[in-house]
Parts: C-alpha cells; sequence; structure tokens
C-alpha cells in the first residue's frame, strides 16, 4: 500500500473543523523531523501553521496545503463516521479526503522519499502547512508569508494541494486565481405611508437605475487567461415586513470577481462614479481584507508539472484560472510561481468526501517527479 494512503488515514482520523488542527501538524511535524526537515511551529491567535525546510539552498521548491476541513455537516447522511477514514470498494471516504488531507499527504510523502533517496540535493524542500484556510483565514498562511517576508526568506517555486482535477488526477492546474472584492451598498429614502408615496423617498425605487447600469457595465475583457470581471449583488435588505410602509433603507451585498485586467482601486473608483451619478444618498463599506488575483505565466514551474503529469498519468494537463479564492493568492507575495494541483474536486464540502486509494498513489508520484525536475535537472 502506498504511504501516502496510511497518512490520509491518520490526518482524517484527527478532527480538525477550521481553526482547529486537531493535532495533525503534530503528527506531521514529527514525521518531518524524523526525516530530517528543520520544523517551526508558528502559532498567529488561535491557528496553528507549520514551517519546514530541508536544504539551505535555492532554488526553494515549496508544498502547501492546509489540514482544517469545513463542518462535516449532517451525521446521519454519512454512510460512515466522517471521521473515521473508511475504505469501501478501493475508495476512502473521510471529512478532508479530497480538501485536502490527501494531498498533504501526497506531498508529504513525496518529499520523504526524496530526501531519503537525494540527502544532499540541491535546492531545497519547504512546506507551508496552515489551519486556517477554510474560515476567516487572517492567521494562517498570510502570517506565516509575512514571518518568512520579514526574515528575507523567498519560496521560488509553490505547489499548493488544492482540488483542482475534474475527471481524472491531473488534468487540471490552477496557475491563477481571480480577485474577490466585496461591499455592502445602504440606499437612503425617506420611510413613509406607501399611501402616500409623495411623503416618502421610496431607497429602492431610487437605487434601481443604478443597479441596472451596474449589472449591465463591462468592467474588463478578461485576458488570456482570466473570464471578463464579474459583479453580481449576493443579497437585498429592505422594508420593515409590513406591506403598507415604504423603506427608509435598502441595502446590498455584492462581489467583483475581477482578473488581473482590472485593480481593487478601478473597480471601487468606477462604482463609485455610476452611483454619484445618479445623485444617490447611500453609504458604501468595503469589506476587508478583500483579495487580489495573482498569475504564474506559462515558466519551469508549469512546464515541470506537465511533465510529471505525462509521466506519471500519461495525460496533457490544461491551465486553468476557474473556481473561487486559495491561499495560493497570499503565497504569490513571495514566490513568483504558485500553482495548485491536488485531487478531484467533485465531492469536496459535501457529505460522503472521498478519494480513489490510487488517486492518492498518482498525485504522490507526481509531486514527487516535480521534485526531481525542478531540483535534481
Amino acid at each position: 500500500m502506498h504511504p501516502s494512503i496510511e497518512l490520509a488515514k491518520a490526518l482524517i482520523g484527527r478532527r480538525s473543523v477550521t481553526p482547529d488542527d486537531g493535532g495533525c501538524q503534530q503528527l506531521l511535524a514529527e514525521r518531518l523531523v524524523a526525516a530530517g526537515f528543520h520544523v517551526e511551529r508558528l502559532r498567529f491567535g488561535a491557528v496553528d501553521n507549520l514551517w519546514a525546510r530541508h536544504g539551505t539552498g535555492r532554488p526553494v521548491l515549496c508544498f502547501a496545503g492546509h489540514t482544517d476541513v469545513v463542518p462535516p455537516g449532517p451525521l446521519d447522511q454519512w454512510a460512515s463516521d466522517p471521521f473515521v477514514p473508511t475504505v469501501r470498494d478501493g475508495v476512502l471516504y473521510g471529512r478532508g479526503a479530497a480538501d485536502m488531507k490527501g494531498a498533504i499527504a501526497a506531498f508529504v510523502t513525496a518529499a520523504e522519499a526524496f530526501v531519503r533517496e537525494h540527502p544532499r540535493h540541491p535546492g531545497s524542500v519547504a512546506l507551508l502547512i496552515t489551519s486556517d484556510e477554510e474560515g476567516v483565514a487572517v492567521d494562517g498562511t498570510v502570517r506565516v508569508v509575512e514571518t518568512l517576508k520579514q526574515r528575507g526568506e523567498t519560496i521560488d517555486y509553490c505547489v499548493v494541494g488544492e482540488p483542482t482535477c475534474a475527471r481524472e488526477v491531473g488534468d487540471t492546474l490552477k496557475n491563477g486565481r481571480r480577485g474577490s472584492l466585496s461591499g455592502t451598498l445602504t440606499v437612503k429614502g425617506v420611510q413613509g405611508h406607501i399611501a402616500y408615496p409623495h411623503l416618502a423617498k421610496n431607497p429602492i425605487h431610487l437605487a434601481a437605475p443604478a443597479i441596472v447600469e451596474l449589472v449591465r457595465t463591462v468592467w474588463d475583457q478578461g485576458n488570456e487567461f482570466f473570464p471578463p470581471t464579474s459583479w453580481q449583488i449576493s443579497n437585498v435588505h429592505g422594508g420593515t415586513g409590513a406591506t403598507n410602509v415604504i423603506p427608509g433603507h435598502v441595502t446590498f451585498q455584492f462581489n467583483f470577481r475581477f482578473s488581473t485586467a482590472s485593480t481593487v482601486e478601478s473597480l471601487q473608483q468606477r462604482l463609485q462614479a455610476v452611483l454619484d451619478a445618479h445623485g444617490l444618498d447611500y453609504a458604501l463599506v468595503w469589506e476587508m481584507p478583500y483579495n487580489r488575483p495573482y498569475l504564474t505565466p506559462p515558466g519551469p514551474l508549469a512546464e515541470a508539472l506537465k511533465a510529471a503529469i505525462r509521466e506519471v498519468a500519461g495525460i496533457e494537463p490544461e491551465l486553468s484560472t476557474s473556481g473561487g479564492t486559495s491561499d495560493g493568492r497570499f503565497i504569490a507575495d513571495i514566490c513568483p510561481q504558485v500553482i495548485e494541483l491536488g485531487l478531484l474536486n467533485a465531492t469536496i464540502h459535501k457529505v460522503n468526501e472521498c478519494v480513489p486509494l490510487a488517486d492518492l498513489a498518482r498525485l504522490s508520484d507526481i509531486y514527487g517527479h516535480t521534485l526531481r525536475r525542478l531540483l535534481l535537472a
């Protein structure tokens, strides 16, 4: 049995609902120390983080991931306890199997094998592991990156083990992610009796033309790697609950998912210009922190991963920037090449989350081939 399978089981068996690590990092630290890694435990607030490194030279190839998982949901809908790793018909079930304890197991065992075979390898192998990815993400990877930056440490290549694949392991590499910018807009009016509209100002009616314009606005055309920027309203709150009262205000919660063709500042300015042009009395609060997009153009890391996937899986992966945000957005601040590659995303965050055992072995082998290509070539 591939060693990544046993490690994945051990991690799944530790209840680590975000931001609780559940002892996962202690298990990993003990293994990595035994393998010759220098391990640092970095705790910020209630969040455990781990930074491990083998070697002192460059290039630095880092594997990044998170031990925290989302809550399991209704337990009666699981075929087995989500925190008791269970194998049925060659498939491993448990919360975090795909997102992303399985990938952590794959890259830890790949790193162990690499340093065992090449104890004096050129460059460095590093691991950055957090327990704050599925939550608010303020004391996890972002704080570790800040610490490394203050110390003058950089990363040359980073592989994030997020579940990226759609049909089979290796079919998709995420070489970037869109930015995310959220805000809350409150348009003010004058409350009054619905039978006397001339004595009131309906903020919903006042806001409607501006909302239509914002919906129809072409924020940018996207580019080679990103689709056009999207602006979407997620929630609308207005009214007193009574059917005969014009409300005094209406609130819209919205989000931009934006490409590298736009900036946070340009989107903020353009949205406010529309509101001002419509003469609205409004309050606008931007949610912090926002997430900037990041992009890794084709280069050494992408080529190494593609070659490893071809060699191990016999398929040609595609580059993609789809999906939500990931901790890659933080790591990109100190690393020029960040690419996500992990397991299938079909069951992530779902009841009966699972991963085929063969996929764990395949992913670990791909990680191992990537290590050899980037550090031994």
